[in-house]
């Protein structure tokens, strides 16, 4: 079938994206689900700094590529094997396609599934190969086996999590990553306790969806921490106790001050060496620090052992959120429902298709939180 997309031939063009244009609207061809695959409609697709990192170079990708990772649609398809959804069904993207049967999916850690990460590198879907062909069938490659950013999609059926209907699509495709990976990252991997400290640096919207679930597990105090002050304003609106701006050269003591000798639990998304080494520096002794950022895989952090063993320190890295999506999903969903976690407040813009390059110079400029592209 022909399908309107948004494809990714060159990384690493000029700014403003408004005028380089890296993202070329097109017709494209899509092949039918095969086995275990599924066609889905495509209703609302995020816009991620993962995307953007794929954009200006930062996540080196193979090219041409259909981009998007973070979605909510409606089943049109099902394969043959597949069983357990059908058409007119709600669901989720998972990027991360959990095979359910290598050792970290069967230990309870889909997000580091090997063939799903596999699948991944290389730009393809779980069962291998392609479904993309640009106008002159050229294969067109899979972003993190979703690729939102077109009317329909075909994945695996391990990229998928049904969800019940009375939630909007906009708010639905939150979920699949700002959602999965912000609030995943404090309650999954750093394992926040009701009446602990945190400070969440990095205030886009994973950053702000990990402030939202900081808050519903019942922290005591939540600081948070931007060089933008626009969002250390609109973290202190959702409810941080505190607001740091980390450039600050007593920073770190301030935090300090407040909590007595540094936060339990420190979460970073900035994906910058300078914010890890400022969460880090801002934990207690005996505390934890989560980064869930991603800069250029060229870039490393410094780290004195002598101070991880002498202060019994914990660093972690959180990918999706460590989260299962066919549990936490629908859980964060409930959670959303019942008032407890309003991740609607990270939803900025909406816009179709064709502004998107428009929706990736706002994010590039870091003037927003969570921009979702919508379609009819």
């Amino acid at each position: 079938m022909k399908i309107k997309a948004a494809v990714l031939y060159e990384t690493g063009k000029a700014r403003p994206y408004t005028e380089s244009g890296p993202l070329q609207i097109e017709e494209v061809y899509l092949s039918a689900p095969l086995q275990d695959e599924v066609l889905v409609k495509i209703h609302a697709a995020g816009i991620c700094h993962s995307d953007l990192s794929v954009i200006d170079g930062s996540r080196p990708r193979p090219l041409p590529m259909l981009i998007g990772h973070e979605a909510a649609g409606e089943v049109v398809e099902c394969g043959a094997g597949v069983n357990d959804l059908k058409p007119g069904d709600h669901v989720v993207f998972s990027f991360v396609p959990a095979c359910g049967h290598c050792i970290p999916c069967m230990t309870g850690r889909p997000a580091l599934c090997e063939p799903g990460a596999a699948a991944n590198t290389k730009g393809m879907l779980l069962n291998g190969g392609v479904r993309l062909k640009n106008a002159s069938l050229r294969d067109l490659q899979h972003h993190l086996g979703v690729s939102a950013f077109a009317e329909y999609t075909v994945v695996s059926r391990r990229s998928l999590v049904k969800i019940n209907k009375d939630i909007s699509y906009d708010i639905a495709a939150l979920f699949g990553c700002a959602v999965l990976t912000g609030v995943g990252a404090v309650v999954n991997t750093a394992q926040l306790h009701a009446g602990q400290t945190i400070l969440v640096v990095g205030l886009g919207g994973v950053g702000l969806a990990a402030l939202l679930g900081a808050l519903s597990a019942g922290a005591a105090t939540v600081i948070a921490a931007d060089i933008n002050a626009d969002k250390r304003a609109t973290a202190l609106a959702m409810g941080a106790h505190y607001a740091i701006d980390p450039a600050e050269p007593e920073a770190v003591q301030k935090i300090k001050d407040i909590t007595g000798g540094g936060v339990d639990i420190a979460v970073e998304f900035a994906g910058a060496v300078k914010a890890l080494e400022f969460a880090y520096a801002s934990t207690k002794r005996g505390g934890i620090t989560v980064t869930a950022g991603l800069p250029h895989p060229s870039v490393s952090f410094a780290l004195s052992p002598a101070l991880l063993v002498g202060e019994e320190r914990t660093l972690k890295g959180s990918y999706l959120g460590s989260c299962v999506p066919a549990r936490d999903i629908p859980a964060f969903i409930a959670l959303h429902q019942s008032g407890r976690l309003p991740v609607e407040r990270l939803l900025s813009h909406t816009m179709d298709l064709h502004k998107i390059n428009e929706g990736f110079e706002r994010l590039a400029a870091g003037n927003v939180l969570r921009q979702v592209v919508l379609f009819a």
